[in-house]
């Protein structure tokens, strides 16, 4: 089962070119760190920016270099079903254990759109598929009760859910079950999700501060709250500078600070501000990643 704290990997580049050595190494360093599951090729691994080509040859790097040390949920999604179905058959082919699949943005389904999308994938692959909702960014939500009708299929496991609303977490276990995995999508949001019934967070944060997200997640999973808000605590400020700007370009430079890799990012994303900068250092400093 998925659970606890999952990165919600970046796609490291050098001169414009994927990293892939880099890439391994991220791999290594977060399991090594207590990470406990790896999605690769997400928003936050750019997939908007990368072709075809690179996003499988990403997926199939991270399931080689992890090498089942760890689960590995490969972002799957698109707004062209087609496309989804190439991502997820390409998924599957390389053993990755699950795909993360994004609500279609952008063309605006209906409730019945959004079922008939994530249904059509679920009976052509073989593969887990964890829902990925996330309004802000799709434009669409997916009700409680299109999510209770998808839940009922086998290989539709849980959701990642960035919609902010924490009630959501009490609204979907009636529909979809206690058994349905529901993951925070929001860092800032990720203990007070879990208290509400959540297993874990797919977490942008955890690419800088794995071991602290790792024990946060698993002090959340054995029930000692209270340990687990001293570490978000900690870690606040870090989600709230990151998220200053798209949060992929405020985690890559937040990881270039210690040297996991460069902040390069591909257009139309631009390096951070200078003021934004400042803030990613100091929010450094206070969860205790630099001096």
């Amino acid at each position: 089962m998925l659970k606890g704290s999952m990165t919600a990997l970046v796609t490291p580049f050098h001169n414009d070119q994927v990293d892939f050595e880099t890439l391994k190494k991220l791999v290594d360093y977060q399991i090594d760190k207590g990470t406990h599951a790896l999605v690769p090729v997400g928003t936050t691994g750019e997939s908007p920016t990368l072709t075809h080509e690179e996003h499988e040859q990403v997926v199939a790097c991270v399931v080689e270099t992890a090498a089942g040390r760890v689960p590995v949920v490969a972002g799957a999604g698109s707004n062209n079903t087609q496309e989804s179905l190439r991502h997820m058959r390409h998924a599957k082919s390389v053993g990755a254990d699950a795909a993360l699949v994004v609500t279609p943005y952008y063309n605006k389904p209906t409730q019945e759109g959004l079922y008939a999308h994530f249904a059509t994938l679920h009976e052509a692959v073989d593969l887990p598929i964890v829902i990925y909702n996330i309004p802000p960014r799709s434009v669409v939500d997916m009700s409680p009760a299109t999510m209770g009708r998808l839940a009922e299929l086998p290989r539709i496991i849980g959701v990642k859910d960035a919609t902010g609303d924490l009630s959501r977490v009490s609204a979907q276990r009636i529909t979809c079950g206690e058994d349905f995995l529901q993951i925070s999508g929001e860092d800032a949001t990720a203990h007070g999700f879990n208290a509400q019934g959540g297993v874990g967070c797919i977490s942008v944060t955890a690419n800088v501060a794995p071991a602290l997200c790792s024990e946060l997640q698993t002090a959340c999973l054995s029930g000692d709250y209270a340990k687990a808000l001293e570490v978000q605590d900690r870690l606040m400020p870090l989600h709230q500078a990151i998220f200053t700007e798209p949060g992929l370009v405020g985690v890559k430079y937040a990881m270039s600070e210690p040297g996991l890799c460069l902040p390069d990012v591909r257009l139309p994303l631009t390096p951070l501000s200078d003021a934004t900068k400042v803030l990613v250092k100091s929010a450094l400093r206070h969860a205790g990643l630099s001096n």
